[in-house]
Parts: structure tokens; sequence; C-alpha cells
């Protein structure tokens, strides 16, 4: 199995390493060069990046939640930014898009543009979630892969895969090699969020969840090689 294009998504919490805020350099720099091994081969890469290690919702019951996901949506646009200059110094070329305007720091997103860049063979970042509040980055990237026409959706997560259940609560859990969508729904087994599966689910885009601790799991992921659970739309 091999891919084209695909979309990669890291959480916010991914980029802190041990630290558990901010960024640490030395975690974002080995995705980097797992990244770098897939672009080097000719694949064409989009990454969303979750906020969590700066933001993690409304901090009170009284804050509005339109202007905490605000605050999240830039959160996001911090860790692009981040990553994207991360990026540059390992020798790759990057475009960050949102979709709204962010003085010169980004680029209005538009479908031709982005693909302009992937073809330029850059690494494209979608940050910025959909633009809307009441969405998370789960449906950002089903919303842009399905848009950019990705072949498949990779989840880099904490847990080597999709599991019948919580595996730190049950020892005799089940992982699933592959899984689909359908029955991610309906066993409410949240691999994304609901509106992002159903996403995935009409427009038969499929997911893959692999650990982001494995050694190369980023990379072997983009070469098509899974080790995870494959989603299947």
């Amino acid at each position: 199995m091999s891919w084209k294009r695909v979309f990669l998504k890291l959480s916010g919490e991914a980029l802190a390493g041990d630290k558990h805020t901010g960024f640490d350099e030395d975690t974002v720099r080995e995705v980097a060069r797992q990244v770098k091994e897939s672009v080097d081969a000719g694949v064409q890469v989009g990454i969303v990046i979750g906020g969590g290690n700066f933001w993690r919702g409304r901090t009170s019951q009284s804050m509005d939640r339109t202007k905490a996901d605000q605050i999240g949506m830039l959160a996001t646009i911090m860790n692009c930014i981040y990553v994207s200059e991360i990026f540059r110094s390992e020798g790759m070329k990057t475009d960050i898009f949102t979709p709204f305007v962010c003085g010169s720091m980004t680029r209005l997103f538009s479908k031709d543009e982005a693909n302009a860049s992937f073809e330029a063979g850059k690494v494209v970042f979608f940050a910025g979630g959909t633009g809307h509040p009441y969405f998370s980055t789960d449906t950002g990237i089903a919303l842009r892969a399905i848009e950019m026409e990705a072949d498949c959706i990779l989840l880099a997560k904490a847990i080597d895969g999709v599991y019948d259940s919580d595996p730190k609560i049950n020892p005799q859990a089940k992982k699933y090699d592959t899984i689909s969508i359908q029955e991610v729904i309906d066993k409410q087994l949240a691999v994304v969020d609901l509106t992002a599966s159903i996403m995935c689910m009409e427009h038969r885009m499929p997911m893959a969840v692999f650990s982001l601790n494995e050694p190369d799991g980023i990379a072997n992921a983009m070469q098509g090689r899974i080790k995870g659970t494959i989603v299947t739309a």
C-alpha cells in the first residue's frame, strides 16, 4: 500500500513532549525527520495540528463557547507556524493556509493554491480549523482531506490503534487490525469526533490510527505500512 497524498493529524500535546505544554523542539524535529523521508520519496503531505498544548477549551462555564473556540483556532495557528519553521530548518518547503486572513503570517485557504503548493513539493499546513466555532480539528482535517482529495487521513495517537474498549481500563481489550467507519460510529469508539466520522463515511475517506511513540511510526504510516488500525470507509 502506498499513498500519493496523505493528511497527518498531530495533537498539540504531542508537540509538547514530556513538558505537556508549549513546544519540545526535539520532539518536533523527530516528527520533521520522519515526514521528510516521505516528502523526499514524493509523497504529498498535508498536516493539521490540534491546539491542546496551549488551550483545552473553556476555562470556566461562564466563558462564551464561541470565544473559547476562537482561542483554540489561534492556538492551532501558533503550532503550525512553529512546526513549519522546524520543517524548513530540516530542509523542507512549507505553506500554511487558514480559513480566515491572518495578516502576512499565513495564506488564505484556496483549493487551487493548496494544490499548487502540493505540486511544488511543499508540506502544506492547514491551520485555524474550519474557521467556525463548534467544530474540532478532527472535523477540520476531515473537511480538508476530502476537499483536497487525499488518499488517507493518518492519526498519530498516544495509543497504537483502535480497540473495542479502553485498554488502560480493560486488559482484555481487543485491538482491530481493520474496522469500518460504520462500526466505529455504531460502537462509539471515538476514533475522531462524530461529525468527522460521518463526513469520512459519506465521502469514503479512509483513516489509519497508529502510535506516535512507535519508532518511525509516522514514516512507516506515510509509506502505507500501518502497524495500527485501518479504518475503512
